[in-house]
């Protein structure tokens, strides 16, 4: 299976999904998610297995069990390699087009702990902060969940409080609607992205795993 780029039809399955989530349009356009979507998302990381490891592409349909949004299918098709718990990288195709990224999402409290611990440590803490503005000037966006206020047994005047106010973090990047994500070319530039990140993942890997 070679890759070979996101056809348009990828983004207007999905832009046609967020205006009629049902059950009886997404029957009757399996066929496009089918050949437009899903066949060359699996063929991109199976292309990048080899470097990165496997990815699990996400099942499309929403958990809305406990959810006020009933409707019951997502609005994106994404797929993560994962390198420690809930820690990893990440692509992904909607309707504004495709978007990378890499970090973690989520931690339980022992996890979380220990990024903080590696944060706040002068030693691994400005390594960190390093990886992170070498990406930002790249063009990457820092993201994720964050308190409000200071994390329990941090000094607010801490120079990397911004950091260690985060319960999740991520690092991501949009190619849009770029020509590229048509191409053959988005594998070069997905498995460059994803090399441009590895020293952000590593660090957060070597305190969560």
């Amino acid at each position: 299976m070679t890759f070979t780029g996101f056809p348009v039809a990828a983004l207007d399955f999905y832009d046609d999904l967020e205006m009629d989530n049902t059950k009886s349009f997404w029957a009757a356009h399996k066929e496009t998610y089918d050949a437009a979507v899903k066949t060359p998302m699996t063929a991109l990381v199976s292309a990048l297995e080899e470097e990165f490891g496997p990815a699990k592409i996400f099942r499309p349909y929403r958990d809305v069990r406990f959810a006020k949004d009933k409707t019951p299918y997502k609005t994106h098709q994404g797929a993560y390699v994962a390198i420690a718990p809930a820690t990893g990288w990440y692509v992904q195709v909607s309707a504004p087009g495709v978007r990378v990224g890499a970090g973690f999402y989520d931690a339980d409290s022992t996890r979380l702990a220990a990024f903080r611990d590696g944060v706040a440590d002068d030693r691994t803490g400005p390594e960190l902060e390093k990886i992170l503005k070498k990406l930002t000037r790249a063009g990457w966006e820092v993201g994720g969940e964050t308190l409000k206020t200071s994390p329990r047994g941090y000094d607010a005047e801490h120079p990397r409080i911004e950091l260690l106010r985060h319960k999740s973090l991520t690092v991501g990047r949009d190619y849009g609607f770029e020509p590229v994500i048509h191409t053959p070319e988005l594998l070069d530039k997905v498995r460059k992205d994803w090399r441009a990140a590895r020293p952000f993942v590593d660090w957060v890997a070597a305190r969560l795993s």
